[in-house]
């Protein structure tokens, strides 16, 4: 089965990568190489889980590290660049919706006899970059590790509930198990671009760190808005090499309530994929307060019952007041203007993005 022109996926099969950033989950299921020939077509799943396909990867090809397949750099992946699906990486299970063993309430999966290889044509291809008006990748999800090898993280510091002074430099201490660290490919141009690798079995990859405003409410009702973040830094590098990964947060942060996540991706900057659906999650989130004094947790706990509805009135939908968590860069954050996620300062949001060497925040 032959690949259409649009899709220039072939089989990039080994391209590991130094992944970072990797937030917009969308088209995250491309990782592994060529060893596991069709990891990437069963995706179908319902609706849209659009980056299945591509498979094209080498029977032998894997990780361009040459951990267990010896690629020879993985550029190819064994499969000597051709634009066709090697009979030996069709997966049958892609050929199932699944509907004739189906619970009660699951929906029916994408069918395809060819892994999907062309599930992009006609699509806006995803191309290794950070597409603001979404794409399709097509890009096979790849290696995944062992159930005895899924990641799984946890924050260090700060501590949850914790106070922090106003403006002060503290660090993001977290521990990661199983997860390859310091492997973090350019973001510019590699985004999504190859598959999720193993070495020695685990995930190959990078983490980051994530701080958004919760307003003044500990107990925030209303889901911040992802393009609004106070502090966002990737982790590219190996840490102290047994899991634990540092990011510094020069400067600190104003005073306010905040939440605080791991992020933590394959080389390509995708999520890290897991080899069974029921399991710990992956990444950890905390919540904190910046100059409230002693007593913050009570009272934002008797604010947050009172003031949990009532910010949506405030600028925008998380109504985190004073630019959406943005430091008070902008009132009002989206709904008022958008100032606050598009500042571009300190606590600058997302838009119009700077070359990767020039940003505020690495991502």
């Amino acid at each position: 089965v032959k690949r259409q022109e649009g899709q220039r996926q072939a089989g990039q099969g080994g391209q590991a990568g130094q992944g970072q950033e990797g937030q917009r989950q969308e088209g995250q299921r491309q990782a592994g190489q060529g060893g596991q020939g069709g990891q990437g077509g069963g995706q179908g799943g319902q609706g849209g889980q659009g980056d299945q396909g591509v498979q094209g990867q080498g029977q032998n090809g894997g990780n361009n590290r040459g951990n267990d397949r010896g690629n020879n750099g993985g550029n190819n992946s064994g499969n000597n660049n051709g634009l066709a699906l090697s009979p030996e990486n069709v997966q049958d299970a892609s050929k199932s919706d699944g509907a004739a063993q189906a619970e009660a309430g699951q929906a029916a999966s994408l069918t395809d006899d060819a892994n999907f290889i062309n599930f992009c044509t006609g699509k806006t291809l995803t191309n290794g970059l950070q597409q603001d008006g979404g794409s399709c990748n097509g890009i096979v999800m790849g290696d995944i590790p062992s159930r005895n090898n899924m990641i799984s993280c946890i924050i260090l510091n700060p501590s949850s509930g914790e106070d922090l002074e106003e403006n002060k430099s503290f660090n993001v201490d977290i521990q990661v198990d199983n997860l390859v660290a310091g492997s973090f490919t350019n973001p510019d141009n590699t985004y999504y671009s190859a598959p999720q690798q193993l070495v020695g079995g685990k995930v190959t990859g990078h983490s980051h760190v994530t701080i958004q405003s919760l307003g003044n409410n500990i107990n925030s009702q209303n889901p911040p808005d992802p393009d609004n973040f106070v502090f966002f830094k990737g982790i590219n590098d190996v840490g102290n090499g047994q899991g634990g990964l540092r990011a510094q947060v020069e400067g600190g942060l104003p005073a306010g309530v905040y939440r605080l996540c791991t992020i933590n991706s394959a080389s390509n900057h995708q999520p890290v994929l897991m080899p069974v659906a029921q399991r710990g999650a992956q990444d950890d989130c905390i919540r904190f307060t910046v100059g409230q004094g002693n007593n913050n947790n009570n009272n934002n706990n008797n604010n947050g019952q009172n003031n949990g509805q009532n910010n949506r009135g405030q600028g925008g939908r998380n109504g985190a007041g004073n630019g959406g968590g943005n430091g008070g860069a902008g009132n009002g954050g989206a709904g008022n203007g958008g100032a606050g996620r598009r500042n571009g300062g300190r606590f600058g949001g997302t838009r119009g993005r700077l070359p990767f060497s020039r940003r505020p925040f690495i991502a």
